[in-house]
């Protein structure tokens, strides 16, 4: 099946139920606000939060691989509800064998408290979500939201929780048989990766027609030379990114992504993210900062999602030691990364 079907079935959802005005209403009321059970009704509805699952369990038996396009969908409306992390969460608890709850479910590592609760200091998305998927000490628990001890954080619909002891010991216990692969860092790495990408090429998108709209002197700005430079530079960037986040998701159904390509992918769209969201509110002027333009919608997510899982300085750690520890050629790690053959030993000086 060609899984371009999913990334268009994505686009219309989103182009059609989360328009800016919906992403402001649903920041502002979160769970109370009619635009997010609208919004959520449609996705369900389309299949999407369920494309991960096997088709013995109505989902499509997607990877992240084919998945790529509705994660990059997500970012490039700027989707303010956990649906990756909800199709993640529902391919795992299935992998488990256990039931998944209704409603969205955000992805969170958890930290045990002294006195036998839990704390996850940061949850993407938590505010509307109904569950939270938490691992900690190397265990998974399927947490409720409703119950918790909530406080807010920077970014509108995320949220710091803390559960008691009594509350994490009356939660399931998810046993996953997997080994590798199942770190909630490195998960929500590849899906954030894909997202970044997406909301980077809509900010490029933007600015780019903006600039060539914007009047100065007589023509459009874009005309000039130095803006022409910046734009050029974007464009670097977001392509590059783009690149590395389908790395990052280069799995198939039964697989989780691989840590160092998700390193690659979440370090290079954090890297872009910065320069990116410069360039864009540089050309766009004061203008792109106001409340009242669309700009900034992307770039605060591009801004919180850099600090997600790690930023660009936690993951370019974990590819510095898997270069380390890598004993052949340096390229052999680039071909296993980007799926090449391997040729022959490399020729020594």
């Amino acid at each position: 099946m060609n899984d371009d079907l999913f990334a268009d079935a994505a686009r219309q959802a989103l182009a059609s139920h989360c328009t800016p005005a919906a992403v402001r209403a649903i920041e502002a009321g979160g769970p109370a606000a009619p635009e997010t059970a609208a919004l959520w009704t449609r996705l369900e509805a389309t299949g999407l939060a369920d494309g991960l699952l096997p088709e013995a369990q109505g989902g499509a038996a997607l990877g992240l691989a084919q998945a790529f396009g509705v994660l990059e969908q997500c970012g490039a409306h700027a989707l303010p509800l956990p649906l990756a992390d909800t199709m993640l969460a529902r391919a795992l608890l299935a992998d488990a064998d256990a039931q998944w709850p209704e409603g969205m479910v955000a992805l969170a590592c958890g930290l045990r408290l002294a006195d036998g609760g839990l704390r996850c200091a940061m949850v993407r998305g938590g505010a509307v979500a109904a569950s939270v998927l938490v691992q900690t000490d190397g265990a998974w628990r399927l947490l409720p939201v409703n119950g918790a001890q909530a406080a807010p954080q920077a970014l509108a619909l995320d949220a710091a929780f803390t559960w008691t002891a009594a509350q994490l010991q009356a939660a399931p216990c998810i046993s996953m048989d997997k080994d590798t692969g199942t770190d909630a860092r490195t998960l929500q790495a590849a899906v954030v990766a894909a997202q970044m990408a997406g909301a980077l090429m809509t900010v490029f998108q933007r600015t780019l027609q903006y600039a060539n709209e914007r009047q100065q002197f007589g023509r459009p700005i874009g005309k000039f030379q130095a803006i022409q430079h910046q734009l050029a530079v974007m464009s670097e960037h977001v392509f590059a990114a783009r690149m590395a986040a389908q790395i990052g998701c280069n799995s198939h159904r039964g697989e989780w992504p691989h840590r160092l390509k998700a390193a690659t992918a979440k370090a290079r769209c954090s890297e872009a993210a910065l320069a990116v969201a410069d360039t864009a509110h540089a050309i766009h002027g004061a203008i792109g900062f106001t409340r009242e333009h669309d700009l900034q919608l992307f770039t605060r997510r591009l801004h919180a999602w850099r600090q997600t899982a790690g930023s660009e300085a936690y993951w370019h750690d974990v590819a510095g030691e898997a270069l380390l520890a890598h004993e052949g050629c340096t390229l052999d790690i680039v071909r296993h990364m980007t799926g090449m053959p391997q040729s022959s030993p490399c020729l020594q000086d």
